[in-house]
């Protein structure tokens, strides 16, 4: 399974669920008794599953990054338990649903996470997964969409797990023997413009060092040689600075939209 940092999943789930939830209304919320959330690392969509069910409701997250679980703690009223989504530490149908968001794009063996959610619930199984290969990007600084298309191609080709699973996951849970599957596209619009936050503008100063590019060297470098890599990087920076330069002159805007699709099934 691929490992984040807490700072990463904060910044990449930023404002999440914010704008609305009706793409999760086929998870029946406000009818849940005992939720699970697989993978939930920092909780954050462990706090939308509560705040959405009653208050009689029980909510636990699960995670098997430690440090992850930490920092969810650190948020009043939730339950966590540390454990592999592949393995879960809980008896089969303890709970009526069984969800996870972002977690099957990041595991090599996706089916057998699937077939966890299923095994421990005795009702619903839901999943909310990125297709990372529709993501759209505008902004004011001209390079800036080409250059993560370009970076984000390459990414996508040597990352070594599916992270463009979205719209499949529905044949995934049929094949887990889950019946009356239904999927909801959400839309999570993160956008940049005056006045800019803190995070934004730390993340413009790590475009123009390379530091955010260099964070996924390891996927890139899969798929582009030396050369190609410390071109791209180059490209990067200078896009950074441009981006820097407009913010100065809260001239600067972005736009980025990430689909995902909630797939929900029900345990036959």
């Amino acid at each position: 399974m691929r490992q984040f940092s807490a700072a990463y999943l904060e910044h990449t789930r930023q404002g999440m669920w914010a704008d609305g939830r009706e793409a999760l209304a086929d998870c029946s919320l406000a009818d849940r008794d005992r939720v699970l959330d697989a993978g939930c690392g920092t909780g954050a969509f462990t706090r939308v599953l509560t705040e959405e069910t009653s208050a009689e409701a029980t909510v636990v997250g699960v995670d098997a990054d430690t440090d992850l679980l930490a920092v969810a703690r650190r948020e009043p009223g939730g339950r966590y338990v540390a454990g592999d989504a592949t393995r879960l530490p809980v008896p089969d149908d303890a709970v009526d649903l069984a969800a996870c968001q972002a977690l099957l794009i990041n595991l090599s063996e996706p089916k057998r996470a699937v077939g966890e959610l299923t095994r421990v619930s005795s009702d619903l199984v839901a999943a909310v997964e990125p297709n990372n290969a529709d993501v759209a990007v505008s902004s004011t600084v001209d390079a800036e969409a080409g250059l993560e298309r370009e970076a984000r191609e390459a990414y996508l080709a040597g990352v070594g797990t599916d992270v463009a699973l979205g719209d499949r996951v529905s044949s995934m849970f049929s094949d887990a023997g889950l019946g009356d599957v239904r999927t909801r596209r959400y839309l999570h619009e993160k956008r940049t413009a005056p006045p800019y936050t803190e995070p934004a503008l730390e993340s413009a100063a790590r475009k123009a060092s390379g530091a955010g590019l260099a964070d996924h060297r390891r996927e890139l470098r899969e798929t582009l040689s030396a050369a190609a890599y410390d071109d791209l990087r180059r490209r990067w920076r200078q896009m950074g600075r441009e981006v820097v330069a407009a913010m100065r002159d809260e001239a600067y805007e972005r736009v980025e939209l990430v689909p995902f699709e909630v797939t929900v099934g029900r345990v036959r």
